[in-house]
Order: C-alpha cells, then sequence, then structure tokens
C-alpha cells in the first residue's frame, strides 16, 4: 500500500467531501480516501498494483474539481 496526496482545487462543503470520498472510493484498490477541506487535499491509500494515481485524478476531476 501507498498513500497519495492529491491538492485538489473547487471543494467548499460536506457535499464536495462525500462525492470525492464516493467516487475515489469506489475504485479498485482503494483502501483509505481522506479529504482535507481546510488545505483542499485529499489523502488516498492505495493498492498501485490494482489502481492508478492517474485513475484517482480521474475520479475526481469526473465529479468537477481540479487536480492540480
Amino acid at each position: 500500500m501507498e498513500t497519495i496526496t492529491l491538492i485538489v482545487e473547487g471543494m467548499t462543503c460536506n457535499h464536495c467531501v462525500k462525492a470525492v470520498e464516493g467516487s475515489v472510493g469506489k475504485l479498485e484498490g482503494v483502501s483509505k480516501v481522506n479529504v482535507h477541506l481546510e488545505n483542499g487535499t485529499v489523502d488516498v491509500e492505495l493498492d498501485s498494483s490494482k489502481v492508478s494515481k492517474k485513475a484517482v485524478k480521474d475520479a475526481i476531476e469526473d465529479q468537477g474539481y481540479d487536480v492540480v
């Protein structure tokens, strides 16, 4: 397992947290997702042999947020 931290723009409320955690959490290989609204980051614990960083980024962007 590895943990990655992504900087995400556009998250402002608990709905944003649920949208990001829900979409990323459904990906096979993701075991944990923590959204930090106060600093605009998302920590993702994942198995890189099952899911790529790009797949995580795409899942967040599909919810309407920008990963920088």
